[in-house]
């Protein structure tokens, strides 16, 4: 099997190149070009995201590759690259209000170029062996046949399908109430709270600090659970911390003697790490389930599936609002919406036997692909060409 969007080896940089200027692109139009048409607008946006998710899913393939080579080192990877968003997150939670305020709306979106364009400055001087071009077109067509045939024999095997079910359905079960949350939490007519939108933004700053802490929380101490156990506790926590949320639209915190602004961030930090806690074992488990050859392909499918689960869980938590009328002046109901997304996170416990008991450093590829994937001729010839061409850059190294 070969894959499609072989980017764990020397062709990374043509996917930083294009996910740095689409991105850097799509964001200077927009904050450049006044009075952009709703279209164009939504145009740019899509690009925006386009290029985050080209960037991501680079970076992710790389990391499931190395998980096979190097299991024991998944859940390390994965920790580390968990971190890093999140700091990323909290420098973003924590300028951008400033940001706003001395640059205005357009002049802001115009730093949001900035990002984009550090991945077209990696693009460019990141190391890359030279690859053989004879032949590309055809050595095009061949990647993606097989790369369709290798996706289809993978996910029929009972070790990948039911644990990819499974992340779907926890994600899309656990519908989304934010909006409905957001309105209520910035309504200022008695007994909401009330917030201004700048102690939400830190809120979300503090959340995302928390978040690193969930990432700190799972590499020191639940690396070594077997991911049914982990996955099992973590969702039950997910399910019980959301009675926080509860207890908030109910107003129960005040009886409690509790301020508003505490609880909240209380709230925010214990959903944020035990939502990274929650979130850490399946992506573990996604590069685990990546056959060889194949890693960028196939882990660009399960998280099209995550995705696919996460767009579900928005549109049942539009679904679910508007069926209990509430809008952003009236959340007689409010309270109704967050109690049912709370069983539905619990009900996802019913399904927990999709998930493998094996540990987080196991092998889950069905030996089968382990070996139809090993020794391709094609492959073998490119990986001694690698080799070679490694070699001389060490030997030109030790002269230097």
């Amino acid at each position: 099997m070969t894959d499609v969007f072989p980017v764990c080896g020397y062709r990374r940089r043509p996917y930083f190149l294009f996910s740095g200027i689409l991105g850097t692109v799509s964001t200077a139009i927009v904050a450049i070009t006044i009075g952009l048409p709703v279209s164009s607008a939504v145009l740019c946006l899509v690009g925006i995201s386009t290029a985050v998710a080209i960037a991501d899913v680079t970076i992710d393939a790389c990391i499931a590759k190395n998980s096979i080579y190097k299991p024991a080192l998944a859940p390390d990877m994965q920790s580390l690259c968990a971190f890093s968003s999140s700091l990323g997150a909290l420098v973003g939670y924590a300028t951008s209000g400033m940001f706003v305020h001395h640059l205005g709306a357009q002049g802001a979106l115009g730093v949001m170029a900035i990002p984009p364009a550090t991945v077209v400055f990696l693009g460019f001087f990141i190391y890359e062996l030279k690859a053989r071009q004879h032949n590309v077109k055809e050595k095009v067509l061949n990647k993606v046949s097989g790369a369709v045939k290798g996706m289809v024999r993978t996910i029929r095997y009972p070790v990948v399908w039911k644990p990819s079910l499974y992340m779907f359905l926890s994600l899309a079960l656990s519908i989304s109430t934010h909006e409905g949350q957001f309105y209520w939490y910035t309504n200022k007519t008695p007994p909401n709270p009330g917030f201004s939108q700048e102690f939400v933004g830190l809120v979300h700053a503090i959340g995302a600090v928390a978040s690193m802490l969930g990432v700190l929380v799972y590499h020191k101490c639940l690396e070594d659970y077997p991911f049914r156990s982990i996955l099992f506790y973590a969702q039950l926590l997910y399910g019980v911390s959301g009675l926080l949320d509860l207890t908030f639209v109910l107003r129960w915190n005040l009886a409690l003697g509790v301020p508003d602004a505490a609880f909240v961030t209380l709230e925010e930090c214990v959903s944020r790490v035990v939502g990274r806690v929650r979130l850490m074992p399946m992506m573990v488990l996604s590069t685990k389930l990546c056959p060889p050859g194949m890693e960028g392909t196939f882990f660009a499918l399960l998280m099209c599936i995550d995705s696919l689960g996460t767009l579900a869980a928005k549109a049942g938590g539009a679904a679910v609002l508007r069926a209990l009328r509430v809008t952003r002046t009236d959340f007689g109901r409010l309270w109704l919406a967050v109690l049912l997304r709370n069983v539905l996170r619990l009900a996802t416990l019913g399904v927990i036997g999709l998930v493998p008991t094996a540990d987080q450093t196991d092998v889950l590829v069905p030996r089968e692909l382990l070996v139809s994937s090993s020794s391709p001729a094609g492959v073998a010839d490119e990986e001694e060409e690698e080799r070679l061409q490694l070699a001389m850059l060490t030997s030109h190294t030790d002269d230097v």
